[in-house]
This record gives structure tokens, C-alpha cells and sequence, in this order.
């Protein structure tokens, strides 16, 4: 008979914070910030308090290690669901500080009024004014800690509150203290379940519906490693990715004084000085990436198992296992912050035209590049100088076709290994060879171009494009592509949207087209407002013969011509109006395609 897959017990609150204490339990999220509103503190006290169910905690048990001297080490549980619950209950009732936002260290205080006749105004998060009104206790948890005399406090309180006996305020002490008897649901996960049996489990019980990711089991993993360094390596992933995002938390990471002794803070306080968000990776992508690279897979549920001691073969668990995939681990995360590293695949990414992050609509396809940049750089079959030529092309080519957009996991377990046996390049050419034929160019490209998606993969492919090819916006000799995207970020329509809709075009899907869009100079855009497409074509056109700027500042025809190619606009625009609107957007798509495959060719 298949065993338990879960035991339920019963803890009271002060039995878990004594668990939590003797390290029994071990939060994951402890050292990342309390995303709870204060709010939402004071809220779980009041429920306590009324005797109302607070929701289960899910623990996961890791599992019971053969050492090397044969003996056996008891894996702790690991607290999966319920790390806020169980925090807002460390800071409130165990007086412990937690992180915010920021890694700031701070309590949450919330206050008490035994004289409350009002169930709604009973608790409160302290204000200035609970510590003024004598009424209120400002900080219960003053009256959990263990040298607290209620008879005392019953006493100075009638002092100060004369109008109430101390029998009462007695009684009200006594209910407050009773919280810490309450007992919570505590769901133990055996540790034999699969991760996809943990993550089914989770999403069942938990009311919100959320999932657990991958890169949360890895976390929580790391989290409760403290023999092997783990923590420390979670804090490192923590630190870079917010970082990452605001360079200016650098003060306050310094203040984690611990964090600051080990070799990892040196190594990544170039992030204070970084503000590029071309990939700004959250902990999901680092993770992902140091584990394809460290350990050539791609499936993070192995990671998880492996952080285990997991022996995939005998299924026992090992701790040379652990070693070993902490050393990988380790390695991986030391090559993804490496600032060269870091910087160099960035400017490949950039110098591929993807200059603004507006354009980079999968981190998957990023995080897939920045392991292959990883990887091509400790490869001696190809020169250094040529590793950024690989990654652009790659990047693109996968990109183009979205190639990690259905199953990622499958598709980067496959090519890393398909790599690892033929070798990059042979690899690259048959991808190559078999995703950009010809009918993709002629066809499939011009289709996936038929879209009103101005985030599709596609158009901004198209938009890289220009930026590489340093193409001039449309009617304008010096104002590039890039300058706009950057500065102003607005695309427009050819076809005005106001003049179609007037002739009948009403639906997005038609005039909303992503060939129907190019950037424009701010005040082009004004003096064409809503002309027809003859009309101001034709203004163009004229001002080529006479030297009048009207619109933009080409008068010349050849300079004219090569705007156009710039732009992939039909030369035969000119007359054109609404009633051959069908016709410009396909003979605009197979020119956008073959812009990119001029730019894909020359990569």
C-alpha cells in the first residue's frame, strides 16, 4: 500500500514559533521582504483573537540524508505555504523584525484596547496616538513575553484607566494571551512527493488558487542549507536581481553586514552603477540559468531534487549529492554575475538593435542566450571574438520563431543536449538551415506580421532591425529609428486611423495592423495629422520638385527611394487611398520580411 502522502497536525501558535526557534521550521522567505500590509497583521491578531480559523501552513519535509559515515541526518521541514501568516506572527506576538521592500529591518507593532466595546476598534497598527491614549496597550507583544506579570500590569492599568476594574482588564489580558494556545492547521507534505505532486497538493489547498514555482521549491531549498552554504546563496540571487531593478538599494544591502563579509558582495556591487534594464532577471531567471549552465539541464524540478541529495537511479538520497550540486550551483551563479560577463551579453543583445527593453517580449528566449553566451565562452572550438556573432543570430533566430514560448523546458533540455553532442555550430546550422528556409522569409515571416500585437515577436524583430541597420524614421534624414523608441516610444499610423474609420474601416484588427505602423518625428506626425494617404504622400512627392519643406526635410528623390526601403514602405503609396488599404498592408509585410532578412543576414 502507498504510504501517507501528508500528515495533518495540530500547533499551537506559541508550539510553532518554538519549532521556528529550534530551527525545526524553517521559513524560506525569511530573509526576502514581508509583502503583508500592516493592515493584513492587525487583521490575522483580530482573528486569533475571536477564536476564527486562520488557514493551514504547508510544510514539506526534506528528506532524511545518508551522510558519508553512514549515519543518518533528519531533514528539517521546510514551510512552503504560510511564510506571511508565520512572519506577521514572529513580528507582532514574538516582537521579531522583518525585512520590507527594501531589506530594511523593522517591527510591526500592533496595539491593543482592552476597553474597545467596538469589536473593530479592538486592534490597531500603533500610530503616535496609541502611545499617547493611555486606553491602549501599544505593543502586545510586550504581553507575550515570558517574564510579563499580568497582575502588575492589571494594577499601573486601572492607575491610568480609572474607570475600569481590574477583574477586567484582567479577563481582556488573559483572551489576548490565549492566542498564543490557538491552534493552526500545519499540513506536512512526506518528502518522498514529486515536485509536480507537491505543486498539485498546493494549488488545491491554497484558497487563492496560486502556484508554487520551480524556482520557490529551489529557493525554500536553498533557504534551509545552511551546512552547505545555501542561504548565503539565496541571498546572493536575492540581492542581484533587486539590484538589478534598483541599483539604488546598494546602501541597504550593505547594511546586511553578514552578507557584506562573504566574497559574493564584492562581486556584485558593480550593480550599484547599473542601470540598464535591457535583462533585468528576477530569481526565476537567475536560478534558470546558473542551473543550465552548471549542470547542463533544463527542467528546475531536477534542481529541487538534487539540492535533495537525490540519486535519480537508486532514488536514495545522498549528501555527496548535495555537495556536488551546491559546487555546480555555485559555479552557475558565479558566471551569471560576473560583471564582463553580464555586461558583454548585454551588449550583444544592444548591438543586435534590441536597444530598448520595449522590444524583449520573452525573458525564456533571454535566458536561454545568456546560457549559450555562458557556455560559448568556455568553448574552444570557437574564437572569443565571434561569440557575440553567435548569440545575436541565435537570439534572433529563436526569437523569430518564438522557440521558447510553448514548452521552454523541453525545447532548452533539448538543445543543450543536442549541443553538447554536435557541437554548436554543426547545431546552429541545422536549426538554421530547417527554421529560416526560404518559405519562412516569403511566407510564414509576412504572416506572422499579420497581427495587430505591437509586442509580437515579429514587429519588434522588425524594429531591431532598423535600429541595427541605422534607419532614418520615415520622411526624416537624421532622426533615426532608435532616437524615437528611446525618446518618445509612440508608433503611428500610415493610414491615419480617423481617415479609415471614416471610409468604412472599422475594425482593430484592420486598421490596428502592425504594418500600419512606423515611428514618426513628433512634428511630422502633427502636420500630417489626419491626411488621407494621397494627400500628404503626394505633399512629399511635391517637395522633391519644388525644395519646400512641408512635411520632414528630404527633398530629394533618391533620398526619398532609400527612406522608403528604410521604412519597408511600397513605392507605389503614392495615389493610394483607403480602398487600397488590403494591398499596401500585404506588400507591406513582405517588405518588413525582407527587411529582416537583409538584417538577419548580416548579423
Amino acid at each position: 500500500m502507498e504510504g501517507e502522502k501528508f500528515t495533518l497536525m495540530q500547533y499551537s501558535v506559541s508550539a510553532i514559533l518554538g519549532l521556528i526557534d529550534a530551527q525545526q521550521f524553517v521559513i524560506p522567505e525569511i530573509q526576502r521582504p514581508f509583502v503583508w500590509k500592516k493592515s493584513q497583521v492587525r487583521d490575522l491578531i483580530d482573528s486569533l483573537y475571536n477564536g476564527y480559523p486562520t488557514g493551514y501552513i504547508i510544510t514539506w519535509k526534506n528528506p532524511d540524508v545518508k551522510t558519508k559515515d553512514g549515519k543518518t541526518a533528519d531533514g528539517k521541514h521546510v514551510l512552503i505555504d504560510g511564510q506571511q501568516r508565520i512572519t506577521a506572527l514572529m513580528a507582532s506576538i514574538a516582537g521579531r523584525e522583518v525585512l520590507d521592500d527594501d531589506f530594511n529591518k523593522g517591527r510591526i507593532k500592533i496595539a491593543f484596547n482592552p476597553l474597545a466595546v467596538d469589536a473593530d476598534k479592538r486592534f490597531a497598527v500603533q500610530d503616535a496616538s496609541h502611545l499617547k491614549d493611555k486606553k491602549w496597550i501599544p505593543d502586545i507583544a510586550e504581553i507575550f513575553k515570558t517574564d510579563f506579570d499580568p497582575f502588575t500590569f492589571a494594577l499601573q492599568y486601572c492607575e491610568d484607566n480609572p474607570e475600569i476594574k481590574p477583574n477586567e482588564v484582567n479577563n481582556s489580558i488573559n483572551r489576548l494571551r490565549s492566542i498564543a494556545n490557538r491552534q493552526i492547521g500545519v499540513i506536512n507534505l512526506d518528502h518522498t512527493l514529486e515536485i509536480d505532486e507537491v505543486t498539485e497538493i498546493f494549488i488545491r489547498i491554497n484558497s487563492k488558487g496560486t502556484s508554487l514555482s520551480q524556482s520557490d521549491f529551489v529557493m525554500s531549498k536553498m533557504a534551509a542549507d545552511t551546512i552547505h552554504g545555501g542561504n548565503t546563496l539565496r541571498k546572493v540571487v536575492d540581492y542581484f536581481c533587486h539590484l538589478a531593478v534598483k541599483p539604488e538599494f546598494y546602501p541597504q544591502m550593505q547594511k546586511d553586514t553578514e552578507f557584506c563579509d562573504t566574497e559574493y558582495a564584492n562581486k556584485i556591487k558593480w550593480l550599484a552603477h547599473d542601470f540598464d534594464d535591457i535583462y533585468d532577471p528576477d530569481y526565476n531567471d537567475m536560478l534558470r540559468v546558473a542551473f543550465m549552465y552548471g549542470f547542463n539541464r533544463a527542467r528546475l524540478s531536477e534542481l529541487v531534487s538534487l539540492l535533495s541529495g537525490r540519486d535519480f537511479e537508486t532514488r536514495e538520497f545522498k549528501e555527496e549529492i548535495i555537495e556536488d550540486s551546491y559546487t555546480k550551483l555555485e559555479n552557475g551563479v558565479k558566471a551569471f554575475i560576473n560583471e564582463y560577463n553580464f555586461a558583454q551579453f548585454v551588449l550583444a543583445i544592444k548591438g543586435a538593435g534590441f536597444k530598448s527593453s520595449k522590444l524583449l517580449n520573452s525573458q525564456m528566449t533571454l535566458d536561454f542566450a545568456y546560457t549559450l553566451y555562458l557556455k560559448l565562452l568556455s568553448d574552444s572550438s570557437i574564437p572569443n571574438d565571434q561569440v557575440k556573432h553567435h548569440i545575436q543570430k541565435w537570439f534572433v533566430l529563436s526569437t523569430l520563431t518564438s522557440r521558447y514560448i510553448g514548452s521552454p523546458e523541453s525545447v532548452m533540455s533539448r538543445d543543450i543536449r543536442n549541443i553538447n553532442e554536435k557541437g554548436f555550430i554543426n547545431f546552429f546550422n541545422e536549426i538554421e538551415s530547417s527554421a529560416l528556409s526560404d518559405v519562412f522569409w516569403d511566407i510564414t515571416l509576412p504572416q506572422y506580421l499579420e497581427t495587430t500585437s505591437t509586442n509580437s515577436p515579429a514587429f519588434n524583430v522588425f524594429l531591431a532591425a532598423q535600429i541595427n541597420l541605422n534607419c532614418n524614421s520615415l520622411f526624416m534624414k537624421g532622426t533615426m529609428i532608435s532616437d524615437l523608441i528611446n525618446i518618445s516610444g509612440d508608433v503611428h499610423h500610415i493610414f491615419p486611423k480617423a481617415y479609415l474609420k471614416d471610409n468604412g474601416i472599422t475594425s482593430k484588427v484592420k486598421y490596428n495592423q502592425v504594418a500600419n505602423y512606423t515611428y514618426l518625428d513628433t512634428q511630422v506626425n502633427k502636420k500630417i495629422s489626419d491626411d488621407p494617404v494621397d494627400v500628404y504622400f503626394a505633399k512629399i512627392d511635391n517637395q522633391c520638385e519644388t525644395k519646400n519643406l512641408e512635411i520632414g526635410n528630404i527633398a530629394d528623390k533618391d533620398l526619398l527611394r532609400v527612406n522608403f526601403e528604410e521604412n519597408a514602405i511600397p513605392e507605389n503609396v503614392f495615389g493610394m487611398t483607403f480602398e487600397n488599404f488590403d494591398e499596401f498592408l500585404a506588400h507591406r509585410r513582405k517588405l518588413m520580411a525582407k527587411l529582416i532578412e537583409k538584417y538577419y543576414k548580416n548579423l
